[in-house]
């Protein structure tokens, strides 16, 4: 699937996919992967969760700023411990998918904006997630920037990767296949096209 939360700015779209996400537990209700109820994960379980089936994008890029373009995107895989060889040739090829390769020797602090994106999305996809959740990761981009990022999610779906992006930009999610719409924390609208 492919779908854009919207709404009004507290709606509750951030905090539903960190919910979704395993980053906040929720206070009512389930959690389910493919069956598997996430609540009652312990934090190492979460995380691992995560680690393994989970890529995230957000709007602030969050990259580190004292490691090298390679180095970011190889970050969950350091964690996962996979062997230095392996990872770097894994990061290379989730940075030659969003063609950033030519900068992966460069620090975050010599990038564009939407290099920065692209990073952060080579990051996200490095481990080959099941899923993956965006947070406004056009909302920091200007327009042109914005869709060429947009572009990068639209072949990720269409190479069969889940994604769910939260987005303000109507004209985005007017892209996206289906739309859930929150208003106070609820459901107003799901629609697919």
């Amino acid at each position: 699937d492919f779908c854009a939360i919207i709404g009004a700015s507290g709606s509750g779209k951030s905090t539903l996919l960190h919910v979704m996400g395993l980053i906040h537990r929720p206070t009512t209700g389930r959690v389910v992967y493919n069956g598997l109820d996430t609540v009652n994960m312990n934090d190492d379980q979460r995380a691992r969760f995560r680690g393994q089936r989970v890529g995230f994008v957000f709007q602030s890029f969050h990259l580190v700023p004292h490691l090298s373009v390679l180095e970011n995107t190889e970050l969950p895989l350091f964690y996962q411990r996979v062997p230095p060889e392996e990872r770097k040739a894994r990061a290379v090829a989730a940075l030659e998918r969003v063609q950033m390769s030519h900068r992966m020797d460069h620090m975050p602090n010599q990038l564009s904006g939407g290099e920065c994106q692209r990073t952060a999305i080579a990051r996200a996809i490095v481990a080959d997630p099941d899923i993956i959740y965006a947070d406004e990761p056009t909302g920091a981009l200007d327009v042109k920037t914005g869709n060429r990022i947009f572009d990068i999610f639209d072949e990720l779906h269409a190479s069969g990767k889940t994604i769910v992006m939260i987005t303000h930009d109507e004209k985005i999610a007017a892209r996206v296949p289906r739309n859930v719409r929150l208003s106070d924390g609820l459901i107003v609208e799901d629609t697919a096209r």
